[in-house]
């Protein structure tokens, strides 16, 4: 059976067509009918790091907020830290920066957390049945109410090649451990014939797993949590992965964690929008940041893998924008995995409003 993904096609790069866009899609769909009043509603969204300027705008945000106020439940704004360096690595810091992006009370209407504590690790853990991975921690709350709303800006991404919804559930609504097992099999390495010993790999590595021998990085695979950051810091192309083997286990693993959270919750919503796609994700991406086609528009499913396949139609309608961008395509056999362990549907009904 098909599942419905809803679409407004919105090619401007104008705030005010953006929002009336999103306002007709959740008018026609009324997506939060099955709301009770004062039940908490926790909204997932990323706010980019500091240099981002292409997340999801604190002024969409707050329409999504505005149209669950109306059915008398309590929405709030969360994230998760993230397993790099940088302004979201802690809850103190992450939170500082939501404030000074606008993604305040006063501008969207809703408190903003950080789902899973100060540094990461608070949550609950719990065992999966899946070959790939086998606990995951995930914040306290999920499990302990009806809904879900996530709220994912899409990009291209320097591991799954893409990220929509399925990567904003799986990386972002687990806490920092989970992060770290979903990218235990991706193991960089170093080109020595490239390598320049720069020490910008150095300089970013989370963990501290690169140092200089003999003038050329070295990554001690024993400290190595696979999150790739080495790879985006590269000037020189010297740092490689296994894109054919590692990243298909990374995509898998990823799926099975977004189909435990998912499960835990009766009401799911998912919105990606589909403009100022990046080549790279919000988590490095800049004002310079090369944009890979040009803007489509907002799409919307009750139903996670419909949501993310009638996205990527979309976007490489006339070409394969994202395998040209970015040589890994493990974001297909996540899709098709997702699909087969029950998250959604690959056939879907688009109807565009």
């Amino acid at each position: 059976m098909k599942s419905d993904v809803y679409f407004v096609e919105v090619a401007a790069n104008d705030a005010k067509e953006r929002r009336s866009g999103l306002l007709k899609l959740l008018g026609t769909m009324d997506p939060f009918s099955a709301y009770k009043k004062d039940e908490f509603v926790p909204v997932k969204l990323t706010i980019g790091d500091s240099q981002c300027a292409y997340h999801t705008s604190p002024e969409l945000v707050k329409s999504v907020v505005s149209e669950i106020k109306k059915k008398k439940a309590r929405p709030f704004l969360f994230d998760t830290n993230v397993i790099y360096k940088g302004e979201r690595l802690n809850a103190v810091d992450h939170l500082t920066l939501a404030q000074n992006k606008g993604f305040g009370h006063p501008r969207t209407g809703a408190p903003f957390i950080i789902a899973d504590g100060v540094f990461g690790q608070d949550g609950k853990e719990y065992e999966i049945d899946s070959e790939y991975i086998k606990k995951v921690k995930v914040p306290s709350f999920v499990g302990m109410v009806d809904s879900l709303v996530v709220l994912s800006h899409v990009t291209c991404h320097i591991l799954a090649g893409y990220a929509g919804a399925l990567k904003n559930v799986a990386m972002g609504m687990c806490s920092r451990p989970t992060k770290q097992v979903q990218h235990s099999s991706l193991k960089p390495h170093v080109i020595k014939e490239t390598c320049t010993g720069c020490g910008l790999c150095i300089d970013i590595c989370p963990v501290g797993a690169i140092s200089l021998a003999r003038d050329k990085a070295c990554i001690d695979q024993t400290k190595c949590i696979g999150c790739g950051e080495c790879i985006c810091a590269c000037k020189f192309d010297s740092i490689f992965i296994n894109w054919g083997e590692d990243t298909g286990i990374f995509a898998k693993r990823m799926a099975d964690v977004a189909g435990f959270i998912i499960s835990r919750f009766k009401n799911r919503f998912f919105i990606n929008f589909a403009f100022d796609i990046t080549k790279e994700c919000d988590c490095i991406s800049t004002k310079k940041e090369k944009r890979v086609c040009s803007d489509i528009g907002i799409l919307a499913s009750k139903d996670i893998v419909a949501l993310d396949k009638a996205t990527l139609d979309l976007i490489n309608k006339d070409e394969d924008v994202i395998l040209r961008e970015k040589p890994q395509a493990s974001y297909k056999g996540m899709l098709e995995y997702a699909h087969k362990k029950g998250l959604g549907n690959l056939d879907y009904n688009l109807k565009t409003l």
